[in-house]
């Protein structure tokens, strides 16, 4: 490694909290689906920041928009009404059936937000002493106390974590039946698991969730931070299986880069909030969402829902003929769109020597579920880009590690 990077390293040691075990690059700029280190390394960004920068790095029309509101307005709180608050609002919830939005900066708040709103719904609109969060085994739903809870993982330390929180078997629908109690407020699901290993649900576990909830009374949310905004082929997830959750979360992809989230509800169910009840200093200010609509704008304008969805296809369809070939190397190819699990079929640790080979080869990606490779780039990406990351994949495991 250069002397520049290594004085860069010291510097982190010296200012940063220990919480980011970082990978050995530095990135200094980025185009589209490139970034370059600090020693002027090409790499291709696979990752697009965990499914963050969706229309790739240093998106000119966005900048645009960036230094056009900037010079206009930027932040004034949620005292005041502001019209591009209500511009993207309007054109986020016409990607769904939701009819109200509350917007923040991250998905965890997002979560939270959901969460909070599933309570006090069943509370002071339907007058049940209903509190309890049911969440799958293997989710991953934020890192502030409550979403710790709901994801169950990464607590050490941290206890005692907020009560109210079960979680039951991924696709067991008769597990989820029995934790259904009259003190259970909502099921809370990832239509697709992310960090859990990139896992759809099936048909019939959607259609059994849905027919539970709605007999119990309980309230069906999705998070749609990472499978959302046109990432799984459709604008969210859970509209694959035909579900109308009735609260759902979004942030990572929503204004490529810029700290927003948001929490989209039916009328009904947003009911639960009434003034103060809820509230966020930066969430939705004029800067984020004139650039989230930008986003919207070019998502629908590009067809990129459709794109990721064929991309997709193309590219599972390619990791899988690479497992017939190497029987034994990959024990499985899952996703939706462009989020793509390749699960490795061997130790973590050899797992993570392929990876670190492909990061060698100039190839950013990242490992998750122990053995799964995990694919999250941008929706504009080129396919050539997706063949190359396949053939380096194969030489990699041809090789041994």
């Amino acid at each position: 490694m250069s002397e520049a990077f290594e004085r860069l390293k010291e510097r982190e040691r010296a200012f940063m909290c220990r919480t980011y075990s970082r990978y050995p690059v530095s990135v200094v700029r980025g185009k589209g689906s490139r970034l370059w280190d600090i020693d002027g390394r090409e790499y291709v960004d696979l990752l697009s920041g965990i499914a963050v920068v969706a229309l790739g790095h240093a998106n000119e029309e966005l900048a645009e928009v960036m230094a056009q509101q900037a010079r206009k307005l930027i932040h004034v709180s949620n005292l005041f009404y502001q019209e591009e608050q209500l511009d993207y609002a309007e054109k986020l919830l016409a990607t769904s059936h939701a009819g109200k939005v509350f917007f923040c900066n991250s998905g965890a708040e997002s979560n939270e937000a959901a969460i909070k709103l599933a309570r006090r719904y069943q509370k002071e609109v339907k007058g049940r002493d209903a509190w309890e969060v049911i969440t799958l085994e293997n989710c991953f739903h934020g890192r502030t106390m409550a979403t710790l809870a709901a994801t169950g993982k990464h607590v050490e330390g941290f206890e005692p974590l907020p009560a109210g929180f079960g979680r039951v078997p991924w696709n067991d629908l008769d597990a989820l039946e029995k934790a259904i109690r009259p003190s259970t407020a909502a099921v809370l699901i990832e239509a697709v698991q992310g960090e859990g290993g990139i896992f759809p649900v099936t048909q019939e576990y959607a259609d059994g969730l849905a027919e539970i909830c709605r007999r119990h009374g309980v309230l069906l949310l999705c998070d749609e931070v990472q499978a959302g905004m046109c990432r799984s082929g459709r604008w969210w997830s859970f509209q694959h299986f035909g579900l109308k959750p009735d609260i759902f979360t979004s942030s990572k992809s929503m204004a490529n880069g810029l700290p927003l989230g948001a929490m989209m509800a039916t009328d009904e169910a947003a009911q639960g909030f009434d003034y103060g009840s809820h509230a966020t200093t930066f969430g939705g200010g004029a800067l984020v969402t004139a650039v989230g609509l930008k986003v919207l704008e070019i998502m629908e304008r590009d067809h990129l829902a459709e794109r990721a969805a064929e991309l997709g296809d193309r590219a599972r369809a390619r990791f899988r003929a690479l497992g017939e070939r190497l029987p034994g190397a990959i024990a499985d190819v899952r996703g939706k769109g462009l989020l793509i699990g390749v699960q490795l079929d061997m130790p973590q640790d050899a797992a993570k020597k392929v990876w670190e080979k492909l990061l060698e080869k100039g190839f950013i990606l990242n490992l998750t579920y122990g053995s799964t490779l995990r694919f999250l780039p941008a929706l504009t990406i080129d396919e050539s880009d997706l063949a190359d990351v396949a053939d380096a994949l194969e030489n990699i495991l041809r090789q041994g590690v």
